[in-house]
């Protein structure tokens, strides 16, 4: 016998999961908070199994959960794809999309041409900024959909991939092998703070060269062999290059791209804008980390 799941319980899941907060989910679905949390485990015995763990501070996806959400989130959209598609109803508005400055320009053109060809009179107004002004435009309500930079998901958020930090450099340059080591960084950058400590761990002195508040500033002073400087691995610029330090300078770990959303109700182009930014950024998941090579004839010299 088919068994068939409820949207409804669909939409309450999918919503405590964007807010992480059965109080919030309510408050934007029009719900009692006991109505929601009746939805939410109605879809969980319909599954047989546990979608969210509920504590003290809110709620946080299981295991299950974070496979039941991408399916849910799929079925809602065909569902309010169809429906506005019987309607004849061409959607139409705006959707501010704020992403940090250093991952705008490998992924978000192919995000842009992929929403537009589904919903060509839905306008995306992006807005490029660090990671902490994001935040704070996302809560002041000046942005829809964010993307940000971070060790871990904030309350809210998804992480759609993880990727390595790494150096970067002009192109065969010598910068890296100053002492102290020239860095080159905006002045809110997420990653600042991150490549000093690493630094002061390792004993290696530095010396902030270049304080900039825009992105290119920073890049041509890399680019120009001026400094060094810390990006996610892939979105280093044409002009600069990952250093082949061979372990003279400290490893960065690794850091998210994460993805919030204002949950502001049934909205299939905003669902899909939140599909196609997973599938995109998802896409450069590595299948392992790629270690960086070092300079050829052994390690540069480091000079002081």
């Amino acid at each position: 016998m088919a068994r068939n799941l409820d949207l409804t319980a669909l939409r309450a899941f999918t919503t405590v999961a964007a807010t992480g907060s059965v109080t919030r989910a309510a408050a934007l679905l029009h719900l009692t908070q006991s109505a929601v949390s009746m939805q939410v485990i109605r879809l969980e015995q319909m599954l047989d199994a546990r979608l969210l763990d509920r504590t003290a501070r809110g709620v946080r996806l299981t295991p299950d959960g974070e496979k039941a959400l991408a399916h849910a989130r799929r079925m809602l959209t065909l569902n309010d794809e169809l429906l506005d598609r019987m309607r004849d109803v061409a959607p139409e508005g705006e959707i501010r999309l704020g992403v940090p400055h250093d991952i705008v320009s490998r992924c978000i053109p192919a995000v842009l041409r992929a929403f537009a060809a589904d919903y060509p009179r839905v306008r995306i107004s992006l807005l490029s900024s660090v990671t902490t002004t994001l935040h704070q435009m996302f809560a002041e309500g000046r942005c829809d959909v964010i993307l940000t930079t971070e060790a871990a998901p904030p309350a809210g958020g998804t992480e759609l991939v993880r990727l390595p930090l790494v150096w970067v450099g002009a192109e065969q340059g010598t910068a890296w092998t100053r002492r102290p080591l020239p860095l080159a960084f905006e002045n809110a950058c997420v990653f600042r703070t991150r490549a000093q400590d690493a630094l002061d761990a390792a004993g290696i002195p530095w010396d902030v060269a270049i304080s900039a508040e825009s992105s290119r500033a920073v890049d041509a002073s890399v680019s120009a062999d001026l400094a060094c400087h810390v990006v996610i691995d892939g979105f280093d610029t044409p002009e600069t290059a990952p250093v082949p330090h061979g372990g003279a300078l400290p490893d960065m770990g690794d850091v998210g791209i994460m993805l919030l959303s204002a949950d502001t109700g049934r909205d299939p182009t905003r669902d899909r804008l939140l599909e196609i930014l997973r599938d995109v950024y998802g896409a450069l998941a590595p299948a392992t980390r790629r270690p960086l090579v070092a300079a050829s004839g052994g390690l540069a010299r480091i000079r002081s």
